[in-house]
């Protein structure tokens, strides 16, 4: 996602320039600007009338933006749910921090996303909130089996499964991130969207740290 910022590549002829009258020169066509593409696209250089036509401030969300907003508040609500496990059934200190860390960060962050839905006429398309959206088609999302386990699960065993799960949980999120910000077209969502990726990246980073580490979730298997 990238607002288009144009951005002057040139001058109008100065002072001295002939005119239609004289001068045997034609008039300037005036300023060259440039108008940067979206990632992957090159910039395109377009007459000062051509720009005029290009709203270089115009974010107005897409379907894109829509749907992202839509299932990462589904995608945030299952890691509250995994993470409202950890208190009473995780073993590691370090891990049941972390999962503080995740509940902390991301129920902002649905907030924050359910009033970005609220303030451009709620929910579009199918997504609708997440409900009734297939929970299969949003990467990283655990199964009603995985979360199964997981509740059953306790101690070292809770928190081997809650990393392997949360990892893959965050790698989903850091994807549809991803996504949005090559896809989408509002400023806001793509700022969510930054700091999602910058967020989940740390902490799946943490996480495979302690998963490698014995006595802090992870370590040799028994």
């Amino acid at each position: 996602m990238t607002t288009a910022v144009l951005a002057l590549g040139g001058c109008s002829s100065g002072s001295g320039g002939g005119s239609a009258s004289g001068g045997g020169r034609e008039a300037s066509p005036g300023p060259s600007v440039i108008a940067p593409g979206r990632p992957g696209e090159t910039a395109k250089k377009l007459t000062a009338k051509e720009a005029a036509g290009r709203r270089a401030d115009d974010d107005t969300p897409n379907a894109a933006d829509f749907t992202y907003t839509q299932m990462m508040i589904t995608h945030h609500g299952q890691a509250l749910t995994m993470t409202r496990l950890v208190p009473r059934r995780a073993a590691s200190g370090q891990v049941k921090r972390l999962a503080s860390r995740i509940a902390a960060a991301q129920r902002p962050e649905i907030g924050a996303m359910k009033r970005w839905l609220k303030s451009h006429g709620g929910p579009r398309g199918h997504a609708g909130h997440g409900q009734g959206h297939d929970h299969a088609a949003m990467p990283g999302m655990a199964t009603d089996a995985q979360l199964a386990r997981l509740r059953a699960a306790k101690g070292k065993a809770f928190d081997r499964l809650f990393l392997k799960l949360m990892i893959t949980h965050h790698d989903g999120a850091v994807t549809m991130a991803t996504e949005v910000l090559s896809e989408g077209n509002n400023v806001q969502v793509e700022e969510m969207a930054n700091e999602v990726v910058a967020q989940q990246t740390s902490e799946i980073g943490r996480m495979r740290q302690l998963d490698r580490t014995p006595g802090a979730g992870g370590g040799p298997r028994s």
